[in-house]
C-alpha cells in the first residue's frame, strides 16, 4: 500500500458546543488536499481520540470515506490499550472502507516486548487491511524495540510504522532490516528531513495542515537531489513546526487553522484553549510565514 510521502494526521472539527461539525470537516479534508495531503489519518491523537466515543469515531470514519470519495487514502486510527477493542473497531472500520489503519503502543498498561508482537500480530490477523504501528513512547510509556517493528514487518499486512522515538539509530536499524515495501514515516515534523536521509518514505504530520505543501516541497527536492535547498526549506520551516507545537497538541495547529481562515472549532477538556500571549506568538509567526516565505 502506498500512502505517500506527506500524510495528515487529521484533527476533528468541533462546533461551539464541543459536538463533531460535519460541515467544516468537509471544508478542512478539501483544504488539506489541495494543499500537499497525499493521505489522510482519521482520529489519531491529533484527532483528540481520547475524547471521541466510539460512535462518533465511527461516524467520522464514515463521512471521511463519503467526502474523500477514494481521492487519497483514508488510515483510520483504531489502535488503543485494549487489543479485543482494537480488533472489533478495527473490522467495523474495515467495513466502513477505510483503506487502511494505524496502531498505536499499547498505553498506561506497559506491556512487555512480546506482550506488544502479540498485541499487534492478533489485529492484523483480524483484518485484510494494511496496517501503519506508531511508536511513541513519550506518549504511551512503551516503546517498540527495533527488533520487535523488524519482527512484526514480516507479518504480510504489517506495512508500515510511524516512527515518533526521536532515535535515529534505531530509525535506521529498521529501516536496513525490513524489506524495501515496508515504509517508515517519521512521526515528529522537525525530524522529516532527517528520517528521509537514512532511508525513510516520508511524515505523518501535523504541521502539514498549515505548511503541507511546503513540507511537500521540501521532500521532493531532497528526493531530486538538492539537498541544499531541502535543507534551506527545513530551516524556514522550523520555527513554525515548534510554534504549532507550544502547547498539547492539536490545541495550537486549531487556532492556527483559525488564522489561516479555516475554522475547525476548538479543543475538548481536558485540552484548553491558547492564553493570548500564546495566540499573538503563534499569530505572528504564521503572519511572518506568510509575508516572508523562503520556500
Amino acid at each position: 500500500m502506498n500512502f505517500g510521502r506527506v500524510i495528515t494526521a487529521m484533527v476533528t472539527p468541533f462546533d461551539q458546543n464541543g459536538n463533531i461539525d460535519y460541515d467544516k470537516t468537509e471544508v478542512l479534508i478539501n483544504h488539506l488536499l489541495a494543499n500537499g495531503t497525499d493521505a489522510l489519518v482519521v482520529a489519531g491523537t491529533t484527532g483528540e481520540s481520547p475524547t471521541l466515543s466510539k460512535e462518533e469515531v465511527l461516524s467520522l470514519f464514515k463521512f471521511v470515506v463519503k467526502v474523500v470519495k477514494n481521492r487519497v487514502p483514508i488510515i483510520a486510527g483504531t489502535g488503543s490499550n485494549n487489543t479485543s477493542g482494537s480488533i472489533e473497531l478495527t473490522k467495523q472500520a474495515e467495513t466502513i472502507g477505510v483503506d487502511g489503519v494505524m496502531l498505536v503502543t499499547p498505553y498506561y498498561n506497559k506491556p512487555s516486548q512480546e506482550g506488544m508482537y502479540q498485541h499487534f500480530k492478533a489485529i492484523a490477523d483480524a483484518t485484510s487491511l494494511p496496517v501503519m504501528l506508531y511508536n511513541i513512547p513519550g506518549r504511551s510509556v512503551v516503546g517498540l524495540e527495533p527488533e520487535t517493528i523488524i519482527q512484526l514487518s514480516q507479518i504480510d499486512n504489517i506495512v508500515s510504522v510511524k516512527e515518533a522515538s526521536g532515535n535515529l539509530d534505531a530509525i535506521t536499524k529498521i529501516i536496513s532490516e525490513t524489506s524495501e515495501s515496508f515504509s517508515v514515516y517519521s512521526g515528529d515534523d522537525s525530524m522529516t528531513l532527517p528520517i528521509l536521509s537514512i532511508g525513510g518514505t516520508g511524515v505523518v504530520s501535523v504541521s502539514s495542515h498549515i505548511i503541507g505543501n511546503d513540507m511537500k516541497q521540501m521532500i521532493q527536492c531532497y528526493l531530486n537531489g538538492d539537498t541544499k535547498q531541502a535543507a534551506r526549506i527545513h530551516q524556514s520551516l522550523l520555527p513554525v513546526i515548534k510554534v504549532l507545537f507550544m502547547a498539547p497538541n492539536p490545541t495550537a495547529v486549531k487556532e492556527g487553522l483559525a488564522i489561516a481562515g479555516i475554522d475547525v472549532g476548538s479543543v475538548r477538556l481536558p485540552l484548553i484553549p491558547l492564553n493570548k500571549e500564546e495566540k499573538q506568538t503563534l499569530e505572528h509567526t504564521l503572519r511572518f510565514l506568510i509575508k516572508y516565505n523562503a520556500v
